[in-house]
């Protein structure tokens, strides 16, 4: 199997998340990669997140965060393309798969205004999918791509089992972010060239990583990062 372009660093991670003991399930979450043609290059969106957060505070990171109940019963212009859906269903049911694809959508229009999404008429509804509903969208999952997965390893203040997935921004209703929710405090178009110098989780730097790989190599297989008797692993499927 190929290799990422960055090795994931162990060491980084136990010191990004440290081990505060105590036993948790990880929850489902999902992330969303957007990326673009720049002046310098392919760009990535990417926020710091807040100083005063629990769980990475003042890193950068791509928008994304735990998925929600009612996540998989939403109305959307479009289903993940079948490769995709395969992908998923080799771990999850297709509702939670569904559900995965988009939760990373709403998280992203949560935490920085932009819709991946197809122009609707707009609709009221209850819960977090109030304001994208209003907005006059709905949420187009074919232009998603799964990319990556992993587990926080055990003992942290927050465990996540979480799906990356990947769009182009030529797919995004608007161009430009806004400042969403103020989870992020900057929100910015990175170069993927420059993207490596920003202070990030572990995760996020092999998640670029494989990135940029993927863009020269669409179809390459799908890492898998966790913890195994007490060591970092990275496994790939095709």
């Amino acid at each position: 199997m190929p290799a990422p372009t960055e090795p994931f660093d162990s060491e980084k991670d136990l010191s990004d998340a440290p081990r505060t003991g105590g036993r948790q399930r990880p929850k489902d979450a999902a992330t969303l990669i957007l990326t673009r043609a720049g002046r310098f290059g392919r760009e990535v969106l990417m926020g710091r997140r807040a100083k005063g957060h629990v769980f990475m505070a003042a890193k950068w990171v791509f928008p994304g965060g735990r998925v929600e109940r009612s996540d998989a019963g939403v109305a959307s212009a479009s289903e993940l393309q079948p490769p995709e859906a395969a992908r998923l269903a080799r771990e999850v049911s297709p509702r939670r798969a569904r559900a995965l694809a988009l939760a990373a959508v709403r998280e992203t229009f949560e935490e920085t205004g932009l819709l991946l999404a197809e122009p609707a008429p707009p609709a009221s509804v209850a819960g977090p999918w109030r304001e994208f509903r209003a907005a006059g969208a709905l949420p187009d999952l074919a232009a998603l791509s799964y990319v990556a997965r992993a587990i926080t390893p055990p003992g942290r203040t927050r465990r996540f089992d979480a799906r990356f997935f990947m769009a182009d921004a030529a797919a995004l209703l608007h161009p430009e972010p806004t400042a969403g929710s103020g989870e992020l405090d900057e929100i910015a178009w990175i170069p993927l060239a420059e993207a490596e110098a920003l202070d990030l989780p572990a995760i996020t730097r092999f998640v670029i990583g494989e990135v940029r790989a993927r863009l020269e190599t669409p179809d390459r297989p799908l890492p898998f990062v966790r913890m195994v008797r007490g060591k970092h692993v990275v496994e790939h499927q095709d």
